[in-house]
């Protein structure tokens, strides 16, 4: 590989389909193998799930956080034995916990029930239809200001993920994103409800993140042997971080992704590879950086194409 430096990104709620991973599975021993284990871990019909379907039961936050979290480790596993490295690693909210079971700071066994603990608690936070997202395009920070200010008369409503130059995803109660909607349209831009189950990254998941909080403060989290990135700082962890209360903000805090990707950038990074199923996240980089080289890795086409572009 030459010199450039390169990031793993890894994805979050939203990119489960059914069938991921499998093809990798199917091919690469390995692979299969990391499956098993993580059925195994988790005590869930993993393989049913993300191989099967149905849709429904993938898509509850229960099921596809777990998942997501398989299929982006079993394409992760893909790159490792391929000898594919990367000095810097972040996810997009759940993304972030592949990231730092590959930093060295979670254990494959920890990562992984604290995803499915993770997953049980925002998927029950609260009633069901009690607030919701949406992602809103095409509008400047100044206007984005404007929106939350005007569409909070109606209810709590907040920036939750910070993905890209005119993208920006919001979360809150249900008249207040009605109404954000219809205010991003007056101001030029578009705003599009998302099929999640909960108003995620927001302040009415507090008693959520509390209750996550009872969890992480049994795991052991060691030193990270990569520079990984915080979702709620935009920065990579240092020595002085506390690790387990930046995961516990994580849940209602907002995703600095483009922050992340620019403070990457600017440290040298100049080749993205997305590990996992989906292709939101090299969508973002692409606005955020046209010239960055960016690959993906999802089934055996995509590998073979990174690995072939990564040794040419």
């Amino acid at each position: 590989m030459n010199s450039s430096k390169t990031a793993f990104l890894f994805p979050g709620q939203g990119v489960q389909t059914i069938g991921m991973a499998k093809e990798l599975c199917d091919n690469i021993p390995e692979c299969k193998e990391l499956l098993d284990r993580s059925e195994e871990i988790l005590q869930m019909p993993i393989k049913k799930m993300m191989f099967e379907g149905p849709e429904d039961l993938l898509t509850a936050t229960e099921n596809a956080q777990p998942t997501i979290l398989v299929a982006s480790l079993i394409a992760l596993k893909a790159l490792e034995i391929n000898n594919i490295e990367a000095d810097y690693a972040a996810g997009l909210s759940l993304g972030e916990y592949a990231a730092l079971i590959y930093g060295g700071a979670l254990s494959l066994e920890e990562g992984l029930l604290l995803i499915k603990e993770r997953g049980r608690i925002m998927g029950s936070a609260l009633p069901e239809g009690l607030g919701k997202m949406a992602a809103v395009l095409k509008l400047s920070d100044e206007k984005i200001e404007e929106l939350l200010t005007r569409a909070g008369e109606f209810g709590i409503v907040e920036g939750a993920n910070f993905n890209c130059p005119g993208q920006v995803v919001i979360s809150g109660e249900n008249n207040a994103i009605d109404e954000a909607v219809k205010i991003a349209k007056e101001l030029g831009g578009l705003g599009i409800p998302l099929k999640v189950s909960g108003p995620f990254h927001s302040s009415l998941l507090e008693p959520a993140s509390e209750e996550f909080f009872n969890t992480i403060k049994t795991v052991e989290i060691k030193e990270v042997n990569k520079t990984v990135y915080s979702n709620v700082k935009g920065l990579p962890y240092d020595k002085e971080d506390d690790v387990k209360e930046l995961l516990k903000k994580h849940i209602r805090s907002s995703v600095l992704f483009e922050k992340t990707i620019n403070h990457m950038i600017d440290s040298g990074v100049d080749t993205f590879i997305e590990v996992g199923p989906g292709k939101a996240l090299r969508g973002f980089v692409k606005k955020i950086n046209k010239s960055a080289n960016l690959l993906n890795v999802e089934d055996m086409a995509s590998l073979n194409s990174t690995i072939e572009k990564l040794n040419s």
